[in-house]
């Protein structure tokens, strides 16, 4: 639920909920305090009592009783002659703060109120002279005000008898009032009743996850970034926690993107430093050589030369190839996108490898399966780093005394697969997924003494797959390896 319709729905529920639950109660309540005060209310209901229609509500109270005695003085006159009838007729009137009044002629026969009360035997009507209401008047004396319900009949002696029902108002009205009292009392404790219930709600859904929200804030300030944020509701303020839960994550990753940069840029700054300290120490020596004249014969300094050139070209190789590592981080490789026929491409590469490889007793064969004049586009200088990359680590790790390169060119449909193969010590299964990692060495132990940036086959797929490519291998140990890469052919677009 949104947060706005919450505020809504709170709104009119301390409107409207109080109103329902005051009401609901109210009846409730006073029903049960006027039977409680009273055993009969006939006549009466809850609406007299907010009406103001207290003689409703009063007269209610006696009702039955006076039913009773208008029914007897109509059938059987006889049972006013009977002082027990009389007694328990006035004291089931106590219970409604009321007692009973009989005249008999002028004298009053029985009398069921108190000493006060005789005030109010004087100002009681004549007989035939009852209120046309029903028999219902006011009196009042100095001490009380009465409400006086009156029937009138002959008795059995022939003589006019007049029964009164009399209730002294300023007993029963001080109960009316303390129900008033209570129930104002009880609206109180309704309202605070729903307003901790709106509050309980509004704060299970605004603070409680301001307040996570407020301690996560301080957990990351303090640079704790594996605090989280397990707020799950999908109001405002849940959506801002998970927007805040979302980068809290990202902060989190990046920070230990960070520290894995950091790692392994300090990784290829000790490859580097190790891989260029080999060729300027051989250097060095050679250099040294040539000054003490050890290289006394042209053949001799020749070598020396043809040594130092080729460290050279070692070091030269390992600066470019850490310039292209920064361009990948930077994604700023230049590629110059030409299209080229691919046979004739790996041909040129296989004849000048061949010249290379010849040198270090290594034999390369090259086929091609591919349809004459087939095209791609590729950048050709960044195709031949690949070729490049994928030999010299194939070379670095030849255990054979004769080793053997095979390059293949196939035909796979809308694409041509290059595979370069090597008889090599190969790759353990368990370490094929990770040899395209940067700085990942299947055994360090081992490959430290072969030297390498150890970024070259990471190199290679990036190249591969911004040529919109893709690179695996295949290996079986003490066989040897196959790099494979798949490059789109190039297809004219016809226009009719």
């Amino acid at each position: 639920m949104k947060l706005r319709t919450k505020l809504i729905v709170a709104f009119f529920t301390i409107i409207l909920v109080p109103i329902f639950i005051v009401y609901l109660g109210v009846s409730m309540f006073t029903t049960f305090q006027l039977r409680s005060m009273v055993s009969g209310y006939t006549g009466s209901t809850i609406g007299d009592l907010f009406a103001g229609n207290a003689v409703s509500l009063i007269s209610g109270m006696t009702a039955d009783i006076y039913d009773e005695i208008q029914t007897e003085a109509a059938e059987n006159p006889a049972y006013f002659d009977d002082a027990e009838n009389l007694d328990r007729l006035n004291e089931d009137l106590n219970a409604a703060y009321s007692f009973l009044a009989v005249r008999t002629e002028e004298t009053f026969s029985y009398m069921g109120g108190d000493e006060a009360d005789q005030e109010i035997l004087a100002q009681l009507p004549d007989y035939g002279d009852a209120d046309e209401e029903g028999g219902t008047a006011y009196y009042s004396t100095q001490r009380r005000n009465y409400l006086v319900k009156q029937t009138d009949f002959i008795n059995s002696q022939g003589k006019a008898c007049s029964v009164f029902v009399v209730t002294a108002l300023n007993q029963i009205l001080p109960q009316i009032r303390s129900i008033f009292v209570e129930m104002g009392v009880m609206l109180v404790l309704l309202l605070i009743m729903v307003s901790l219930v709106l509050s309980m709600w509004i704060y299970r859904a605004i603070l409680r996850p301001l307040g996570k929200l407020q301690r996560a804030t301080r957990e990351i300030k303090n640079g704790n970034l594996d605090f989280e944020l397990d707020i799950t509701e999908q109001d405002e303020i849940g959506q801002l926690c998970q927007d805040f839960e979302e980068m809290r994550q990202r902060l989190k990753d990046s920070s230990e993107e960070k520290v894995q940069y950091d790692m392994e840029n300090k990784e290829l700054i000790s490859n580097i430093s190790h891989d260029l300290k080999t060729p300027i120490t051989a250097i060095k020596g050679y250099c040294e050589g040539i000054i003490d004249g050890v290289a006394s014969s042209p053949e001799k300094l020749e070598k020396y030369v043809r040594t130092i050139y080729n460290k050279a070209n070692d070091m030269d190789r390992l600066i470019d190839e850490l310039t292209f590592y920064s361009k990948i981080d930077t994604n700023k490789i230049p590629y110059t996108f030409t299209k080229l026929d691919i046979g004739q491409y790996f041909s040129d590469c296989a004849e000048e490898l061949t010249m290379e490889l010849e040198s270090q007793n290594i034999t390369l064969n090259y086929y091609n399966y591919v349809e004459p004049g087939t095209m791609i586009i590729a950048d050709t200088e960044q195709l031949k780093r690949v070729v490049n990359n994928i030999v010299s680590n194939s070379v670095k790790y030849l255990d054979k005394r004769r080793g053997l390169l095979v390059i293949r060119l196939k035909d796979v449909g809308d694409f041509v697969q290059i595979e370069i193969e090597d008889n090599g010590k190969g790759i353990a299964q368990k370490d094929l997924p990770y040899i395209f990692d940067r700085f990942y060495r299947a055994d360090s132990s081992r490959n430290s003494s072969k030297g390498g940036s150890g970024i070259g086959l990471s190199i290679v797929k990036k190249i591969i797959e911004d040529h919109g490519g893709k690179i695996w291998a295949t290996s079986k140990e003490g066989i040897g390896t196959v790099m494979h890469f798949v490059l789109r052919k190039y297809q004219e677009v016809l226009h009719e």
